[in-house]
């Protein structure tokens, strides 16, 4: 006897003997005869019970089943004109692994708008659904995507602490530990680490990890904890060295996912915009500002872009084409401590995705003095680096590199609209489990 997948039961197996395990989706009555829709990771199958042809044991199972059980089916396959996909199994028995409660928490295909709250205080039956499941498979294939490209690039994975003395970028977006009695934070970014390990023989590194963020939003681009794909280089020649890798591994990730995946991200109802095309644009700082104010939108010089500058931007690049590109240049002034100087500017960068940025990163300070006044000019105390400065004191080359937020790519990717829905188990200002 065969074990196959839901999706595998076809007409051609007609006659065969077969395996089958999964949800129940479905129960009907018809006649005499019961209609079970079996799901499992792959897609669905139905089993027919004509319930006096039957043996008592499966009888006796269907009078207590409930939908979302788990079951196991052994049986035949018949062809059948009637049967979702012209193909039915006529089971021969039937074992209950697991019998669901009832009234379920939320549906798996009733069409029933559920609200959001609802669906990730109850993940586990959320992400029965295709449509769900599939996020995260497109995820995964993402992240195996980018692991491939930077081995091939010369990157080598590294893990380093969560749980740090110093914050990257200093201020009030830190979560404070109690830390066996001492003051400790939770990282917000491997960054100071990574430049640390540029002073090593390894000379590319990234990583792929949590990172966290005490910001107080409840906007659908951030959350607490958010999984940070970060990246440095050394012995650049400068900024754009880093910007073409960037370009490199997020057209190649793209492309790739796009055309591995575009029938199931169809079939699942999500809208993707086309791989980026290459190269990507280069809009420096004061570039953007000349857009914005002919869309209408003052930015002073010196000032961030917010959110609506980033879309109006967006719109304007894509009216050109540009799904992705880089904004370099920002002042110096809103830029942090470690990203170097260049006369009032900075060799710095965010990496747009259709309006939304995606990344930020830049050529580091390498330089051990000048570090140490960019510290002083943001009222930060070198002595609270020590363990940072060290690696810069003893032979520091050139480098740079950036940090890019997964959970914001795919869901920008898949156009989800909130970036919780690519996060299995989010962590906002307000939601602390499951």
């Amino acid at each position: 006897m065969q074990e196959i997948s839901a999706s595998a039961v076809s007409p051609e197996l007609d006659g065969r003997q077969v395996r089958l395990k999964g949800w129940v989706e479905e129960i009907r009555e018809l006649g005499g005869i019961t209609f079970l829709i079996l799901r499992d990771a792959t897609g669905t199958a139905q089993i027919t019970v004509p319930r006096k042809q039957v043996n008592g044991e499966i009888n006796k199972v269907l009078s207590i089943l409930n939908r979302e059980s788990v079951i196991e089916i052994r049986g035949s396959v018949k062809r059948s004109e009637k049967a979702r996909r012209g193909v039915e199994v006529i089971p021969d028995s039937m074992q209950v692994y697991s019998l669901a409660e009832k009234p379920l928490p939320m549906g798996v295909v009733d069409r029933v708008n559920v609200e959001a709250d609802t669906r990730f205080d109850n993940r586990f039956m959320d992400l029965r659904k295709a449509e769900r499941a599939v996020i995260f498979r497109v995820r995964s294939h993402m992240t195996l995507l980018l692991r491939k490209e930077l081995e091939r690039l010369g990157f080598v994975e590294v893990h380093t602490p969560k749980i740090v003395a110093e914050g990257a970028e200093g201020g009030a977006t830190l979560f404070k530990v109690d830390y066996f009695g001492k003051k400790a934070y939770l990282a917000q970014s491997p960054q100071l680490y990574k430049q640390i390990l540029m002073s090593s023989s390894l000379n590319r590194v990234y990583e792929i990890a949590p990172a966290y963020r005490a910001e107080p939003s409840d906007t659908v681009r951030h959350t607490s904890e958010f999984i940070s794909f970060d990246a440095e280089m050394s012995f650049i020649d400068g900024l754009e060295d880093v910007l073409s890798t960037l370009e490199e591994l997020m057209h190649s990730v793209l492309v790739q996912t796009a055309e591995q995946w575009r029938e199931r991200i169809d079939d699942a109802g999500y809208a993707f915009p086309q791989p980026p095309r290459r190269p990507f644009r280069r809009l420096r700082y004061t570039e953007c500002l000349d857009i914005l104010n002919s869309e209408g939108n003052a930015v002073r010089e010196g000032d961030d872009l917010d959110t609506e500058a980033e879309k109006i931007i967006g719109r304007a690049m894509a009216e050109k084409g540009y799904s992705m590109y880089f904004i370099t240049h920002y002042p110096e002034a809103i830029k942090p401590f470690y990203i170097m100087e260049e006369g009032t500017y900075s060799l710095s960068f965010d990496l747009e995705f259709i309006g939304t940025e995606m990344a930020s990163g830049g050529q580091r300070e390498h330089r051990y003095q000048e570090l140490v006044e960019r510290m002083k000019k943001k009222q930060l105390d070198p002595k609270s680096f020590s363990f940072y400065l060290n690696a810069f004191r003893y032979g520091m080359p050139p480098h740079g590199g950036w940090g890019l937020g997964m959970d914001r790519l795919v869901s920008t990717f898949l156009n989800l609209g909130n970036i919780r829905e690519a996060i299995l188990f989010p962590r906002d200002r307000i939601r602390l489990a499951p």
